[in-house]
């Protein structure tokens, strides 16, 4: 566990370890939630499909494409869990391939119209 005061700011990196330079590495999915084993009833979203969900997170260009750095505010689950767990989920793609996921950024699904 790593131990934090409420609204303090938390800075996470992923690294890639691969003999192939040409990887690149896409935060696309971040949750949190109280249960290290459900991450489907009560969560909170910081980041979906590329697209920022909390205004506290931010994501830091590094030098080095196999690094995603990303930093957001420690919160509670309304004060009534003592620990919070996070799930991301990163993309690596080829660094230059600006149809992969990668280089999309934010992609937000458009709802269907279900019709009479």
């Amino acid at each position: 566990p790593y131990y934090v005061d409420l609204n303090q700011n938390l800075f996470l990196q992923a690294s890639l370890h691969s003999s192939d330079l040409n990887l690149t590495l896409f935060v696309d999915t971040c949750v949190a939630s109280p249960d290290p084993s459900d991450f489907k009833a009560l969560t909170y979203e910081l980041i979906r499909s590329g697209c920022v969900k909390d205004h506290t997170y931010f994501s830091y260009n590094s030098s080095y494409s196999d690094v995603a750095q990303f930093s957001f505010n420690a919160f509670s689950f309304i004060n009534r869990y003592p620990s919070v767990y996070l799930r991301c989920e990163l993309v690596v793609c080829r660094e230059g391939d600006y149809s992969s996921r990668c280089y999309e950024g934010c992609v937000s699904r458009s709802k269907r119209d279900a019709g009479s």
